[in-house]
């Protein structure tokens, strides 16, 4: 099992698949983009299969997620989904996307194995879109969601950030338009995790403003029916229920104690935090020759260094060097 010195035990495991995007979100990445990793230093499909396979027999992983950058961006994913569901004991298979090009791979995602989506989505407005993203795509991304949900890839989960002066309006117009389709939403906190370093406090909508706001329009209660468990999401009912929203306040209500996941990178780093300043190198290894029993004493070593929390609020935090489209959600 992957266990840290705290009693932990990793068993969800979300894996970049590339650091390449074909948006430019603002919270993430500058206008025009980033130098991305060689080719040759990513892992390859067989790589991937090999570490996932060795995380679920033999580590205790039972969710794999596969992320990016913008995993729908590698041409292999449907047959790693494949590859994934055919593992035993089966995994849960989910994707976290921004949904360009959904519309197409949706229904080939979904006969391959793939369980669920997520979904950036952080505006309704097109000129609000292009403001964060830098291009003019919000139609493909909600095609891309209808197809999703036609495919059976349900629940559909979508992902907002909200920031201040730019979409924080839009809590309640998204909530709506979610409850009228059957999707779910979730807010999140933005994170310092941009290439850029500009993440304040001060312009960060916290979770307390994303539910007085969304008070204002309707009558939210504690989800106290199902445990919240490691679930990043505190759930909210809707009217009583059964409909929800989530909160995740990474920030301001952090989860650390709970959390139960672990990242390996496109090129094959071990990340025990989404805020780690250090990563424990699998590909070199792998491609060095290291048996299984090998690589897989490395990942509890990386996973037993884990620290309590993410510390954004000790005064000696440091940004990752890495960017959230390189580390993948």
């Amino acid at each position: 099992m992957l266990v840290d010195t705290f009693g932990r035990t990793a068993t969800d495991l979300r894996v970049s698949l590339t650091d390449r995007c074909n948006l430019r979100c603002s919270y993430c990445m500058p206008p025009e983009g980033l130098d991305w990793l060689p080719k040759p230093e990513l892992l390859t499909d067989d790589e991937v299969i090999r570490l996932v396979g060795l995380a679920v027999r033999e580590l205790g992983v039972t969710e794999v997620r596969y992320t990016g950058g913008e995993p729908l961006l590698r041409r292999g994913l449907p047959e790693i989904v494949r590859r994934t569901a055919e593992l035993s004991p089966r995994p849960q298979i989910s994707l976290t996307t921004n949904g360009i090009g959904l519309d197409r791979l949706a229904a080939p995602l979904a006969e391959a194995g793939l369980d669920r989506v997520n979904v950036s989505l952080d505006t309704l407005d097109r000129e609000t879109f292009k403001r964060l993203a830098h291009r003019d795509r919000l139609d493909d991304v909600l095609k891309g969601l209808a197809a999703a949900q036609d495919a059976g890839l349900e629940p559909v989960k979508i992902n907002t950030v909200l920031m201040r002066g730019i979409n924080d309006r839009e809590a309640v117009p998204l909530l709506r338009y979610c409850l009228e389709r059957g999707y779910r939403l979730r807010f999140i906190e933005q994170m310092p995790l941009d290439a850029q370093h500009g993440w304040t406090r001060k312009n960060m909508i916290t979770a307390d403003e994303i539910l007085e706001r969304l008070s204002a329009e309707f009558d939210l209660a504690p989800d106290e029916q199902h445990d919240r468990g490691s679930a990043p999401a505190e759930s909210f009912l809707i009217g009583g229920g059964p409909e929800t929203v989530g909160v995740i306040g990474s920030v301001t209500r952090p989860f650390c104690g709970a959390c139960d996941r672990v990242r390996l990178t496109a090129d094959g780093q071990i990340r025990n935090c989404l805020f780690a300043t250090e990563e424990s190198n699998l590909r070199d290894a792998l491609r060095g020759g290291a048996t299984d029993a090998e690589l897989a004493e490395s990942w509890r070593k990386a996973v037993w260094a884990k620290r309590a929390g993410h510390g954004i609020d000790d005064p000696s935090f440091l940004q990752p060097a890495r960017p959230m489209s390189a580390i993948g959600g």
